[in-house]
């Protein structure tokens, strides 16, 4: 799959920002419809980076602030317990990627996963909606509902373009 028109386009003379590069995490929150607190799935420490290639292809990966080691150097030979909470603190999935207007003629972005760490996340497609920024940020949001519940939930991320 070949990037959308605009992808890693040469700025037009609105100088329209482009997804191309590599974007680190400022923060991920989700807010709720029962008007729970907001959370912070990975903490306010957490780290990430999303890269968006010249040839259509994506990477993310976001991991909790403050990850213990593991005790063995090998994770196949790590305690149950320490693999079950490295694998919790990581978050992680790639695959092709397009951009494209939603509802509203909102821009979005939609990342067709084909690796995970998460493996029933391979086979999905990941839309996200996309918000360009005076300041540069990029932030990507999504909504679903809670699992198991009827509550609605809207995961908001927001990155900035690494520096080279």
């Amino acid at each position: 799959m070949t990037a959308a028109p605009g992808i890693g386009a040469t700025p037009t003379a609105a100088d329209t920002p482009t997804l191309q590069g590599t974007w680190t995490l400022v923060r991920w929150d989700i807010t709720y419809g029962d008007g729970r607190p907001a959370t912070l799935p990975f903490g306010p420490d957490a780290s990430g980076l999303i890269l968006y290639s010249h040839d259509g292809t994506m990477s993310a990966c976001i991991a909790r602030g403050a990850r213990k080691p593991l005790s063995s150097d090998s994770v196949r030979s790590a305690p149950e317990a320490e693999r079950l909470a490295a694998f919790e603190s990581f978050f992680q999935y790639a695959g092709p990627y397009a951009v494209r207007r939603g509802p509203g003629g909102r821009q979005q972005v939609v990342h067709t996963v084909t690796h995970a760490l998460n493996p029933n996340f391979v086979g999905t497609e990941q839309v996200r909606n996309m918000d360009f920024a005076a300041d540069g940020t990029l932030t990507l949001s999504a909504s679903d509902t809670v699992p198991g519940t009827t509550v609605a939930r809207q995961h908001r991320l927001i990155w900035r373009r690494a520096s080279v």
